[in-house]
């Protein structure tokens, strides 16, 4: 067998194959200021807006409780939006199957994409695109993986998650960690989730697949079967973010210290022991 069949069958070349096609659809980015700024308007004083953006929300004490109402607003806006399309997408029926289910799990992914930077900004993760339409970078890559194994209940995506996180809030970071995410003791787990969400997508087009095949009927059951799937998704996301120290004013003392712009110095802590590989149960993660 040819190495170019081989790559289209790995479930993780075939997540990360998605993951960077949706990415690079219009309107799939979110602009971190932009966002913050108009999402945190309407709770939060100019001066903190304005802190919000040239630092953290965290950092510019903006409570947990605040960032809740703002995360459950964005997440009810891209839930009702995401479910409308697939309905949209599920109205023509069996014989548009073969352009509406790609298209269906591309806008999926994208408003996947979409909520996960916006709970990330909120919860006082930094930039990660660059712009619209530009290569994703393989720290962005990484964390993106790891932020979609949290939200399909991957335990081992939330250590993941949590070591991250550890290392930005203890650095004060203004960037992902590169090293970690891409060579170093982070990377080995961004792979095994990228392959278990390679497996995960297939079965969820099989069950997309089956929901669009009765026009009109099909448009419901695909529009109700995104919206199921969707926010306790999107939920399951926002509440681990939300528990991290990164997202915890008391944890950010700009004033107190010194900003790092460069790289998060990193450890030589094992994150998951070899054997422990099973995604879906929860490995032994290290302290």
């Amino acid at each position: 067998m040819k190495q170019g069949s081989k790559d289209v069958e790995n479930p993780e070349s075939r997540f990360f194959t998605v993951l960077l096609a949706a990415a690079r659809l219009p309107g799939v980015r979110v602009q971190r200021e932009a966002y913050l700024r108009s999402a945190l308007a309407r709770h939060c004083s100019e001066d903190e807006v304005r802190r919000a953006v040239e630092t953290t929300p965290a950092a510019a004490g903006i409570t947990v409780e605040v960032l809740d109402k703002v995360a459950n607003d964005s997440i009810r806006y891209e839930t009702a939006k995401v479910s409308a399309l697939s309905a949209a997408a599920g109205i023509p029926g069996i014989l548009a199957l073969p352009a509406t289910v790609p298209a269906d799990l591309a806008q999926y992914v994208g408003h996947m994409l979409r909520i996960a930077q916006k709970l990330a900004y909120l919860y006082s993760w930094p930039e990660l695109f660059s712009g619209e339409g530009e290569d994703v970078d393989d720290a962005t890559k990484g964390v993106l993986t790891l932020f979609f194994g949290v939200m399909f209940g991957v335990q081992s995506a939330n250590a993941a998650v949590g070591k991250v996180a550890g290392m930005m809030a203890e650095q004060v970071a203004k960037k992902l960690p590169q090293r970690a995410l891409t060579h170093g003791v982070v990377y080995p787990l961004v792979k095994r989730v990228a392959g278990y969400l390679g497996v995960r997508m297939t079965t969820q087009s099989f069950a997309t697949t089956v929901s669009k095949a009765i026009p009109l009927l099909g448009a419901a059951v695909s529009g109700g079967l995104t919206f199921a799937t969707y926010l306790p998704m999107a939920k399951r996301l926002k509440k681990h973010l939300a528990g991290l120290p990164l997202a915890d004013p008391s944890h950010h003392r700009v004033a107190d210290k010194d900003v790092v712009d460069g790289e998060v110095v990193e450890d030589h802590e094992i994150l998951v022991r070899p054997h422990a590989e099973q995604l879906g149960a929860d490995p032994a993660a290290p302290r």
